[in-house]
């Protein structure tokens, strides 16, 4: 009969872990969307060549490894700035950028994806830009950016089992504290991975059903 040392406690410990990664993930996805809203909107105005320098951050930020960039991060701050912060900090502040250089292209996709002649049509109505933006452009563009942004908001929650680098105790980094005292790799991480699915089926079937709701209005 399969036997384990893994007792409440120990669950209690892995449902903490899982606490952070929804803390770290929350606040990454909700700054990195904000950010990534304004630069793709300002991607889309100023068009490619004035929004060059900003598309080559955001690139840099896409092509770099997220585990190097936390390291480098916090490498920098820490050790060249001389600033002391903790690593929640770096990791969210990485996190939000990271998402922001993916949530840029996706909302720049959006916005495209609104028939032209649809726009020039609510200019002639007398319609401001920031009136077309608001009322014709956005609510078009989030239809179609949703489910890039759900599965980015997914990738972000599990690329943030990166964070225990910079010493943040989430779900993996708290399983690997109990693999070390228990010994049981193979049964751990499958709790793990079940932890991880708990808290993303939600996220996915809720998109899903706005997905849904939004393709019927």
């Amino acid at each position: 009969m399969f036997d384990t040392a893994l007792n409440a406690n120990d669950l209690i410990f892995l449902a903490k872990g899982a606490g952070m990664t929804l803390i770290v993930t929350a606040i990454s996805v909700f700054f990195g969307t904000v950010l990534g809203i304004v630069f793709g909107v300002f991607r889309y105005q100023v068009g490619p060549w004035w929004a060059a320098p900003l598309t080559f951050v955001l690139d840099v930020f896409r092509s770099i490894p997220l585990l190097i960039q936390l390291v480098l991060a916090n490498a920098f701050v820490t050790t060249v700035l001389g600033i002391r912060i903790s690593g929640f900090t770096v990791a969210c502040g990485v996190l939000s950028l990271y998402t922001a250089a993916y949530c840029a292209e996706i909302v720049r996709g959006g916005i495209e994806s609104v028939p032209l002649t649809l726009r020039r049509a609510a200019r002639s109505l007398g319609l401001s830009w920031r009136q077309d933006m608001t009322n014709i452009v956005m609510p078009l563009a989030t239809r179609v950016a949703l489910p890039s942004w759900i599965g980015l908001a997914l990738g972000v929650m599990k690329d943030s089992a990166l964070v225990y680098i910079v010493q943040v105790v989430e779900l993996l980094k708290s399983t690997q504290i109990l693999i070390t005292r228990l010994q049981e790799p193979l049964f751990l991480l499958m709790v793990c991975g079940a932890f991880y699915f708990l808290i993303s089926f939600p996220i996915a079937r809720f998109g899903g059903y706005l997905e849904k709701r939004w393709s019927h209005d």
